[in-house]
């Protein structure tokens, strides 16, 4: 890539999960001209890893159109995203909506998943559209780099929670609920340094279609959104600083995507008049890259 290639500064955070607030440029998780139609009043939904990234722009969305909304984020490191992000909620929803919760856990287990959904409709009553969106990534060079510990920590949280969360949140969904669950254009093209992460998300394709067959019959769909390169704290948190300032620039609209330009895919497949038709299918918002899924 030449230096015309550059999309945001140099910048690099050593650890997972990465912190929105000290990101430059912060992704932009608001679009102005954005117009909510009451597609989720009356709703309750809970969004995985919604303190940033694409997971707040979902939060605020789906506020936005009226729904109660709870959200899950890493104790300690995401304390003042996920406070950032309350606050975006407070301020966004609307009058006869209940006022938001973050709740902090490692989904990666399943009693925590568990104790997400009780806390959840313990304080609401029911869920009614559950975003699996949570997770992270790292790059190795070699399938050799990755040993079990590392394996178990990515698979756990990026498709054990997707098991976990949605079979206790089941028991609280009726018909006309939507299950979601955040993908990626890797399951569809491969990645060569995110090879444990690109697995995980061709798990979750496969888990989609298959839970969207055994959901029919109750009348619960289930679909996906496999993002493109998406501005979000998970880039400078896993990739160098060379790599991260060009981010996005190989796409076909050669730049990445901010986070209220995916958002709006995920207030689609929760809409039940919008999406009635949808499941076991997934959305591509992804600058232009043709996947043929």
């Amino acid at each position: 890539m030449s230096s015309g290639d550059k999309q945001f500064p140099p910048q690099k955070q050593e650890r997972q999960p990465g912190k929105e607030h000290v990101m430059d440029p912060i992704p932009q998780f608001i679009n102005p001209n954005y117009k909510p139609a009451d597609k989720l009043r009356g709703k309750v939904g809970l969004v995985t890893g919604g303190d940033s990234g694409i997971g707040r722009a979902v939060c605020y969305c789906f506020a936005k159109e009226g729904a109660t909304v709870a959200f899950t984020y890493v104790k300690g490191r995401e304390d003042k995203d996920a406070a950032d992000t309350l606050k975006i909620i407070n301020e966004a929803k609307t009058k006869d909506s209940k006022d938001p919760i973050a709740v902090p856990t490692d989904l990666g287990f399943d009693n925590n998943c568990k104790a997400v959904v009780d806390e959840v409709v313990g304080k609401y009553g029911c869920i009614d559209v559950l975003v699996n969106n949570a997770a992270e990534q790292y790059e190795s060079r070699s399938v050799e780099e990755i040993d079990e510990t590392w394996l178990d920590r990515v698979f756990r949280t990026n498709i054990y929670s997707h098991f976990f969360l949605t079979r206790h949140a089941l028991k609280h969904m009726k018909e006309g609920s939507s299950i979601i669950c955040t993908t990626s254009v890797n399951a569809y093209k491969g990645n060569a340094t995110l090879l444990d992460y690109t697995s995980t998300k061709g798990a979750i394709v496969s888990f989609i279609r298959a839970l969207a067959l055994q959901m029919a019959p109750r009348k619960i769909r289930v679909n996906g959104v496999a993002p493109g390169p998406v501005w979000t704290p998970l880039i400078p948190s896993s990739f160098t600083e060379d790599k991260s300032s060009k981010f996005g620039s190989e796409c076909p609209m050669k730049r990445a995507g901010q986070p209220y330009e995916i958002a709006p895919s995920f207030v689609f497949l929760a809409c039940d008049d919008d999406s009635s038709y949808f499941t076991g299918q997934v959305l591509h918002p992804n600058g232009g890259m043709v996947v043929n899924a």
